[in-house]
């Protein structure tokens, strides 16, 4: 037994180590006594705000040299500031030389005093415990629907910070990173952190774990600031990251270690081991479709990744990847079967999925394609009646003398909402191979690509033509999908293809990817104070504003505007390597959600449900000067959209055509500018004015 010299002598050799900092409780209320922000502090210490929130919740402690000129303004204002009561948060008054007990040790309070409930520094443990994470957050309630396996959210965005790696998780949550290298991280995310989110689809997969890497938690484990290759987007296969992974029998896709990194092993008793990384100092968030996301603080990039990941899904890539990839997410492309000759559970086709790659009709494939590269010279231009067109609207007219001498005063632009999300919704598109078919009698319900002449359809001049991006009058017979084809058939012509594409094997695929999307908008917009059902007034006047008012919010409803456009896009995705040959295939063909039939069916009917919008509002009396994309601007007599917009005597809007309001297919402003301006930009620059009227260019149709 030691004597009681001995531990004299131990318990000195602790007093000896210097003053220790009062509780975090303390810490922060004299802060607040002496009148000062933590901006202020962190600036006065040469640090992040970020770090003193820290050291005031117990999350972390100061470390030298920052540690003695903490403990001196502590010491200071305890001076001015001393207590009065006993806090419910400390044993006893601060004295400088005083520390409360270690929050994992029982002790018995003193009479009158509360126990200490905080500890100076959460713990490191093998499992994360509630000592890991930022005191004052309150974890939520495990529902019936949670799942334990992801208790800590789908993502967690790390940073380094005095020395200390830190990860940021959704809600608040902050863990404690013990990781000091790249396998270690990667061990780490996929047991400790509790990282992941479930899958989407019976039959489809739990999403791995995401970690995000500031440009301080890159640089601590290794990485570069900036990645050289700019081309390949890569880390060259000799960088020291890259072998310890390769060390420790890690892989990487093909793809190799870039802004997006996919670091996995082979599954092994149908349990993934994957993780995905994000690299924010390489430009992982594309500022088009995050904004300023990638600059934000840790918690912040959290606080957006993670509202995007709960409402669409966690991402993996840009956001026309995670457009594509939420199609087979929502809609796998197999399922669990029995096999009836053994008994036992196989992987089989998922029906009205998109299960396996398929190659296009001819007039749908673009030009690099090995089809068309077969039948056609390189430099060949084809023809409407070798190649189908359908892109979104692209036009604009000169102004009439009667629209000159109106007194008009301003133009005006109306944009759909979630245009093409909401030609998703019920759109039915072929999922199995094309069926080539000569003089076939046209079906509306069935998919495919129609050779057929539209040019005897007359429609005002005023008016774009419905059949061509252009707006311009076919010439003679043309390819155009199902979509385009059935308005003709709506607006009484005759209609008798010459050959076809057909596809019998079809289905609403776009139903759940276009429902998910629309939910995950009117949540976000909801947040940023725009809902369903404001008078015309009141969403005007909350869409002028919404932008600003929470500008985490504002950066995931970009991102998923992206997600809709760019996974539109992919769909009919070209080759992207400077290597590829004309006439190849190219990486993207091997995908089943290739599909530049369902691009041109989905197109398609964008553009014939804007023209039925016209249509409707030139039977008004009010006719377009010009069309970008799901953008149209109209004259007006005023600058806002109420000034023309046509509504019936009892004051709703016109039957039939545009409305303001924030369901996808509704309308909102986009833009004005004076006359002046769009009669030059028409006339003398020859410029469609839809793609300024907002003040910079206006998007395409996302590919």
């Amino acid at each position: 037994m030691p004597t009681e010299e001995e531990l004299i002598a131990r318990a000195a050799e602790l007093l000896a180590r210097g003053p220790l900092l009062p509780p975090p409780a303390e810490r922060k209320r004299l802060r607040e006594a002496a009148g000062l922000t933590q901006q202020d502090v962190a600036t006065a210490l040469q640090t992040k705000r970020e770090t003193v929130n820290g050291w005031e919740t117990g999350r972390t402690t100061p470390r030298p040299p920052r540690l003695a000129a903490y403990q001196h303004l502590l010491n200071g204002w305890a001076e001015k500031y001393p207590l009065t009561t006993t806090p419910a948060t400390a044993t006893e008054t601060f004295t400088g030389t005083t520390a409360a007990p270690p929050a994992d040790t029982p002790t018995r309070p003193a009479a009158g005093a509360a126990a200490p409930t905080t500890a100076s520094r959460p713990a490191r443990t093998a499992k994360p415990s509630i000592s890991s994470r930022r005191p004052g957050v309150k974890k939520p309630a495990p529902s019936a629907a949670a799942d334990p396996r992801f208790e800590n959210g789908p993502l967690a965005v790390v940073d380094a910070d005095d020395g200390q790696m830190l990860a940021y998780c959704v809600g608040g949550l902050v863990l404690d990173c013990p990781a000091k290298t790249f396998p270690a991280l990667v061990d780490w995310a996929l047991t400790e952190a509790q990282l992941g989110a479930p899958r989407l689809n019976r039959n489809g997969k739990d999403a791995d774990p995401l970690i995000v890497l500031t440009d301080a938690a890159a640089e601590r484990l290794g990485l570069p600031a900036v990645l050289e290759d700019r081309r390949g987007l890569r880390l060259a296969e000799d960088h020291k990251v890259v072998k310890q992974l390769a060390r420790a029998k890690w892989k990487l896709t093909k793809r190799g270690f870039g802004p997006w990194a996919r670091v996995y092993r082979p599954a092994e008793g149908g349990k993934r081991q994957c993780v995905q990384f994000a690299i924010l100092p390489w430009g992982a968030l594309d500022t088009r479709s995050w904004g300023d996301t990638g600059q934000l603080p840790p918690a912040d990039v959290a606080a957006v990744l993670g509202t995007y990941a709960t409402r669409v899904l966690t991402p993996r890539g840009s956001t026309a990847v995670c457009g594509l990839e939420l199609m087979s997410a929502l809609r796998p492309p197999t399922r669990a079967v029995k096999d009836p000759g053994t008994g036992s559970w196989v992987s089989g086709p998922n029906p009205g999925s998109l299960i396996e790659p398929i190659d296009p009709a001819p007039p749908e494939a673009p030009a690099e394609h090995p089809l068309v590269a077969a039948l056609y010279p390189r430099h060949h231009v084809r023809t409407p009646d070798q190649v189908i067109d359908e892109e979104a609207y692209d036009w604009f007219r000169p102004l009439t003398d009667e629209e000159c001498t109106q007194g008009y005063t301003h133009a005006v632009g109306l944009d759909v909402n979630m245009a093409f999300a909401a030609a998703a919704n019920r759109l039915v598109i072929g999922t199995g191979p094309a069926t080539h078919v000569k003089n076939p009698a046209f079906d509306p319900k069935l998919p495919g690509s129609w050779l057929v002449d539209l040019s005897h359809i007359e429609t005002d001049p005023r008016l774009p033509s419905p059949f061509t991006p252009k707006g311009t009058r076919p010439t003679g017979p043309a390819w155009y999908s199902t979509s385009t084809v059935a308005y003709a058939l709506e607006l009484g012509a005759a209609v008798q293809p010459a050959e076809a594409y057909v596809r019998y094997e079809h289905g609403a695929y776009f139903d759940a990817w276009y429902t998910r999307l629309r939910d995950a908008y009117m949540a976000t917009m909801a947040d940023l104070g725009v809902e369903a059902g404001m008078s015309e007034a009141d969403f005007l006047a909350a869409m002028a504003r919404h932008k600003s008012v929470d500008p985490r919010q504002a950066a995931v409803l970009s991102a998923i505007k992206s997600t809709v456009k760019g996974g539109i896009g992919k769909l009919r995705e070209r080759p992207q390597s400077i290597k590829h040959k004309f006439g190849e295939p190219w990486p993207a063909l091997s995908r089943a959600t290739w599909s530049p039939h369902a691009r041109a069916e989905l197109i398609g009917k964008v553009r014939t449900n804007q023209h039925r919008k016209l249509t409707a509002w030139a039977r008004a009396g009010l006719f377009p000067v010009a069309i970008l994309s799901d953008c149209t601007v109209y004259l007006s007599h005023g600058p806002s959209p109420l000034d023309f917009m046509p509504h019936t005597d009892d004051g709703k809007p016109l039957p039939g055509g545009f409305r303001l309001g924030v369901s996808p297919g509704m309308v909102k402003h986009e833009g004005t500018h004076d006359f002046l301006w769009l009669a030059q930009t028409i006339e003398d620059e020859q410029i469609n004015p839809a793609r300024h009227i907002k003040g910079d260019d206006a998007p395409d149709s996302g590919e």
